[in-house]
């Protein structure tokens, strides 16, 4: 009888990004959706079998990769607004078709789409922000995605939520609705920023993030107009009125955190909040460089994100980690800012960190969940491979060939498994032909 639901062997095995360490030939066994032993192929006794064998010669085994912060419906409008201004991207262009066009079925199509477009990238955890987020929640767990899902909170008609005075009511609702109803899915609060939700509203939905135990996002100091607007009109800074507020604590996490002033970073080192960094986004809308260098060495957690398609224009987390390294390598004039190992870790264990889920994932450990990915060893460009650097400065989402998510095989040899990827991108492009109809 087999003593495994699943064994992936002899594979070059990276269980943990952090200490960067290449075993040859092991293997990883996976019981019930967990990581039920894991070694070298030396050590697998022959008597030991399972229903199911991955033969991962010539591949390199390792932890799925954990997108910090995306908005995955916004699929929909990847390459609608490029070249733009932030503020004139978001309220001359996002916003308006938002209004138009979001509903519960754009909502579910979209976040599916950006669900195989990770998948099939290695990311087997997504943090997600939108409106009618329990459609989303619905696609990310059809799709078999790891996810912390997050209802959008704004001080303005929302979709899904068109009068703002029950915005907090319907975040309400959303959390209630989706607290434990799927293993794989964490329910969350997102309110937009500071400067599109007043401060009562920020301090409600923090109070019921509170009650519910739940994380609370928000974009923050993304922009030098966002910081001058707020030092205007509460006379201090995106971080510190947030302080004031009562907002900041161990379970927010502060998305962008671009233009930080003297103060910031230790308000939030001291009240433990974490940060995510969305390098390609803020590029493409020139909105900045994050002081990466500073909240690290500080000890403020750091995760990665892609942010939404709307503003990157994909969901690559490792062109996201190339990307990072070297835009602050060029920023600080010195190339050993930012070493590939920690982009590694902020794309896997710190990101788990970040959003809560450490116990569950971010490495390959026995007792953890199997969220792991196997990739291509035999590609050109990753050839040779001295050590993990290479997945930084040269890997691709097109290397992975096989991902599992809580011990799920979601993608093998290339080939989505856990849903109909030609449905969904049909559906996506009839929903594309209204955005082209000006609808």
């Amino acid at each position: 009888m087999p003593n495994y639901d699943l064994l992936i062997t002899n594979a070059t095995l990276l269980a943990n990004t952090v200490d960067g360490d290449l075993q040859e030939s092991a293997y990883l066994a996976v019981l019930d959706g967990a990581i039920a032993g894991i070694g070298a192929m030396a050590d697998l006794p022959a008597r030991l079998g399972a229903e199911r064998i991955i033969d991962a010669a010539g591949n390199l085994l390792m932890p799925g990769l954990i997108n910090c912060h995306g908005h995955g419906a916004m699929t929909l409008f990847r390459g609608l607004a490029d070249d733009l201004p932030l503020m004139t991207w978001l309220t001359e262009h996002i916003f308006p078709a938002e209004a138009r066009l979001v509903e519960a079925e754009m909502v579910y199509w979209c976040s599916k789409l950006a669900a195989a477009e990770m998948i099939m990238g290695g990311t087997t955890t997504l943090a997600d922000a939108y409106f009618y987020e329990a459609a989303a929640a619905k696609a990310f767990c059809e799709a078999g995605l790891r996810t912390v899902a997050a209802q959008g909170i704004i001080d303005f008609p929302a979709p899904g939520v068109p009068d703002p005075a029950q915005n907090i009511a319907a975040a309400a609702d959303f959390l209630s609705s989706w607290q434990g109803k799927n293993p794989l899915l964490t329910p969350a609060l997102f309110c937009h920023s500071p400067y599109t939700c007043r401060p009562e509203t920020l301090q409600r939905a923090k109070e019921l993030a509170r009650e519910a135990g739940s994380l609370f996002f928000i974009h923050l100091a993304e922009t030098r107009e966002e910081v001058a607007q707020l030092r205007k009109q509460h006379g201090c800074t995106p971080v510190a009125l947030l302080q004031a507020l009562g907002v900041l604590d161990k379970n927010t996490i502060c998305v962008h955190c671009i233009w930080l002033e003297e103060g910031d970073i230790g308000l939030l080192r001291e009240s433990g909040a974490k940060v995510v960094t969305c390098p390609e986004s803020a590029m493409k809308l020139g909105a900045g460089i994050a002081p990466l260098g500073e909240l690290l060495a500080a000890g403020v957690a750091v995760g990665l994100g892609t942010d939404g398609c709307a503003s990157n224009n994909d969901l690559d987390l490792f062109q996201e980690m190339a990307s990072c390294a070297r835009l602050h390598k060029v920023a600080g004039l010195d190339p050993t800012i930012l070493p590939a190992g920690a982009l590694l870790g902020m794309a896997t264990g710190a990101g788990a960190r970040v959003l809560g889920l450490a116990g569950q994932t971010g490495r390959l450990a026995v007792g953890l969940r199997a969220d792991c990915i196997i990739i291509d060893g035999r590609q050109p460009h990753l050839t040779p491979f001295h050590n993990p650097a290479t997945l930084v400065y040269a890997g691709r989402g097109s290397d992975v060939v096989t991902v599992l998510i809580d011990g799920q095989v979601v993608m093998r040899d290339r080939q989505l498994l856990s849903f109909d990827l030609g449905e969904t991108m049909g559906e996506v492009r009839r929903l594309a032909g209204r955005v082209r109809a000006g609808e």
